[in-house]
């Protein structure tokens, strides 16, 4: 067998130097694409890695060390209270506020812990899908009714994705389950109250620091917006707070990782993204090198992110080619996406709940997008579709979902969310349309 192995890597070489020799170079909408994906992955570099993926990466890092497979199991695995389990994950991106990508490393956390298929399916979906502010957002741009129908439809969503997942893969779930049953119990660690609070202060860098503004320049959300850093510098310290007191963290190191943070901020306070990035790396370096829980807590973060980031960056970068960014064209003519989502139709709907999947949005630029559709004659059934289907989905997700769920899982996850959006759309356009 070993010819076909040399011809296999003959026919890739072939490959790529087909690929190279045909390359459409100085084709203005190729060119154009190149640059687009080039601009999307280095905006998503500068907006998402640090303030969402980082924050985010520590989060699941943590659920391995520091929550109990037990307590993840009680909750949120195969046999736990199902009303409990849904009611959490489908209500979850009310608190979370986070796009597509950013959800994942949350999600393969809970899912390695130990939660069932249903739960962290349910999970995964709510948690980019339910988010208070885009939700509002909506109501306020695109109509009161569309608010209303995306809200009521995302929480429905999640909790019946979650039970046809497990359904479908019930035989599966019900070894894992019995596998993870025969398990020893775990010793108890430290108090639940230490635990939650520590959960609490990061899950808050991760939801203030990434707080966009709103449109209006008074109110509750303009007066949170404004204070943001200062509510995430609290949720950093009481973090730090937290690893000298209860982790065992030496105080010296926590002091020297804050210096930076605390000369930045002072410093250069109209740019707080570098206070941001020095304590991010701060804390990286102070935890890389514990020998302790802390470590463990690095190490595992470490881990997610190995395996998710270069996942994403690739997505978003071929996402960005084939797409390009809101208001600029990839491969694909944004006129056509508009030409197919016209009306109320099957075709419409089914078109509109597909592209959304694939496409990427950031958190709140879905509405923006949707404005300008709708203007060119969308259907508010094809609005809604993409409404359910795209801040859930992405194909840089795909690719991560992939490694966590396998490929057949992936597949049947992604068609039962295109599916009930599409079926949503349709009942919605013949209702309101």
């Amino acid at each position: 067998m070993e010819w076909l192995t040399e011809w296999k890597k003959l026919a890739w070489i072939a490959g790529l130097f087909l690929l190279f020799f045909y390359l459409p170079v100085g084709w203005e909408r190729f060119d154009h694409a190149v640059l687009e994906a080039l601009h999307l992955s280095r905006w998503y570099a500068r907006e998402h890695v640090l303030l969402c993926l980082i924050p985010a990466f520590f989060i699941a890092g943590a659920i391995g060390v520091f929550v109990s497979q037990a307590s993840v199991m009680k909750y949120l695995g195969a046999g736990a209270n199902p009303l409990l389990a849904y009611g959490v994950a489908s209500v979850s991106g009310t608190i979370l506020a986070v796009c597509s990508c950013t959800v994942l490393p949350l999600f393969a956390g809970i899912y390695r812990m130990g939660a069932g298929l249903g739960p962290a399916s349910a999970f995964l979906y709510s948690g980019p899908a339910i988010n208070v502010l885009s939700i509002v957002l909506t109501a306020r741009v695109l109509g009161l009714e569309l608010g209303i129908a995306r809200a009521v439809g995302a929480i429905g969503f999640s909790v019946v994705i979650g039970l046809l997942m497990a359904l479908i893969f019930r035989k599966e779930e019900a070894a894992k389950a019995a596998a993870r049953m025969a398990l020893p119990a775990e010793e108890a660690g430290r108090p639940l109250w230490q635990t939650a609070l520590y959960f609490a202060a990061m899950v808050g860098i991760l939801v203030f620091a990434n707080w966009g503004r709103p449109e209006q320049s008074a109110g509750l959300w303009a007066d949170i917006y404004n204070a943001k850093w200062l509510v995430t510098s609290c949720c950093a310290a009481g973090l730090g707070i937290m690893l000298v007191l209860w982790f065992k963290l030496a105080w010296w190191k926590a002091a020297l990782a804050a210096l930076p943070v605390i000369a930045l901020a002072v410093l250069l306070p109209e740019q707080p993204l570098l206070a941001f990035t020095a304590g991010s790396i701060g804390l990286s370096v102070i935890t890389s090198t514990d020998k302790g829980e802390t470590g463990d807590w690095f190490a595992s973060s470490w881990d997610f992110a190995k395996q998710i980031l270069p996942l994403l960056l690739f997505g978003v970068l071929i996402a960005g080619l084939l797409l390009g960014r809101v208001g600029e064209e990839g491969l694909i003519p944004s006129a056509w996406i508009a030409g197919a989502v016209g009306g109320n139709s099957l075709g419409a709907n089914f078109f509109a709940a597909f592209a959304g999947a694939f496409m990427y949005f950031a958190t709140l630029t879905e509405v923006p997008i949707l404005q300008g559709l709708i203007g060119s004659g969308m259907g508010k059934g094809p609005a809604l579709a993409l409404l359910l289907a795209g801040p859930a989905l992405s194909l840089p997700s795909m690719l991560v979902i992939r490694t966590v769920l396998g490929t057949k899982k992936t597949l049947v996850f992604v068609s039962l969310v295109i599916i009930m959006a599409t079926i949503s759309g349709v009942l919605f356009g013949a209702l309101f349309g």
